[in-house]
């Protein structure tokens, strides 16, 4: 670390291996609280490279607890957070309208950092029970199309650096590679950033992934589509930005997408929009992030055949209906 650290001082960067290698290090209980701190401390004063962030998301890959559900055709829904909006959860939503919609949902998530109620907050409040048994995670999948993975489950060697990650009350890298490091790897992913500078850090990184992948930043601040204003977009196929009507909604007002302050508020959000009673905003935008889950499965499908397949599965009640068949299987 010693030699690591020296050349990273002196303004150098890390090749994907290099950073690779460190990390495995760190995660294996090879380096000291100092060292860990002075390594992350190096990338909060300058930005982190694509080939540095491509070799960590590599080492923690290597670290975690493997998931094997390459029988099912896979999607990821998710965002980096740290957009401090409190949004309600948008992307857990999306994931049980496209589980409707019959695509297979293998979610990464945690508890919330930018907001007080994250995908594990909300699931947990419901019943579900989180786990690393992949026979059981197969079984989800297979019967309800949806399956959760909880981070901390997952990533063992995390344990190293938490101690140091709430010492320095910082946003480390460790904050973006949330979404890369989903231990099923899914063969497509939706992912939403909280700034431009990552969505282009994050483009470069996915690229060369082999997903289908569709990265998404709302030009206001938003890591998600928000339909409060334009959203630009980054996949395998094309760069856009769309707004609301791209969609076929009216733009909404940030109020309309106030996630609630404990787990209970945030739960009456999350079942009202399932049961089809919430407000247009609140269901037009899940739609809307449902249908780029759909896009990023198949390019080939416009945002208006995409909105209506979404569409369909909420208001039909399978949406719903999934969400309520995995609460009864735990």
């Amino acid at each position: 670390m010693k030699r690591v650290l020296s050349s990273l001082f002196e303004g150098n960067s890390l090749t994907r291996q290099e950073a690779e290698e460190i990390l495995l290090k760190i995660g294996q209980n090879g380096c000291s609280d100092i060292e860990i701190s002075s390594f992350l401390t190096v990338f909060l004063m300058r930005e982190i490279t694509p080939d540095e962030l491509t070799g960590f998301r590599d080492a923690l890959l290597k670290l975690c607890v493997p998931v094997d559900l390459s029988g099912f055709d896979t999607i990821d829904v998710c965002g980096t957070g740290g957009d401090g909006k409190n949004t309600f959860n948008i992307s857990t939503l999306s994931a049980f309208v496209l589980s409707g919609a019959g695509i297979r949902v293998a979610k990464h998530g945690n508890y919330g950092v930018s907001s007080p109620v994250g995908s594990s907050n909300v699931l947990e409040y419901f019943g579900y029970r989180f786990s690393n048994d992949v026979g059981r995670l197969r079984r989800e999948i297979e019967t309800v199309g949806f399956t959760f993975m909880h981070a901390p489950l997952f990533h063992p060697a995390m344990k190293y650096v938490a101690p140091v990650r709430r010492a320095l009350q910082a946003k480390t890298f460790f904050n973006l590679l949330g979404p890369m490091v989903n231990p099923a790897c899914p063969p497509h992913q939706l992912v939403g950033v909280y700034s431009e500078k990552v969505l282009g850090l994050f483009g470069q990184v996915y690229q060369r992934s082999g997903k289908n992948f569709l990265i998404l930043h709302g030009l206001d601040g938003y890591d998600e589509i928000s339909l409060t204003g334009a959203v630009r977009i980054v996949s395998n196929v094309e760069e856009e930005v769309v707004g609301p009507a791209d969609f076929g909604f009216a733009p909404v007002a940030a109020a309309d997408l106030f996630g609630g302050n404990s787990a209970d508020e945030a739960a009456q959000i999350f079942l009202r929009i399932l049961e089809n009673r919430a407000p247009a905003a609140q269901k037009n935008v899940v739609l809307a992030n449902a249908a780029a889950g759909l896009r990023c499965i198949d390019p080939r499908k416009s945002w208006g055949e995409c909105v209506a397949l979404a569409t369909e599965s909420l208001e039909s009640g399978r949406a719903l209906k999934s969400f309520k068949r995995l609460i009864e299987m735990q």
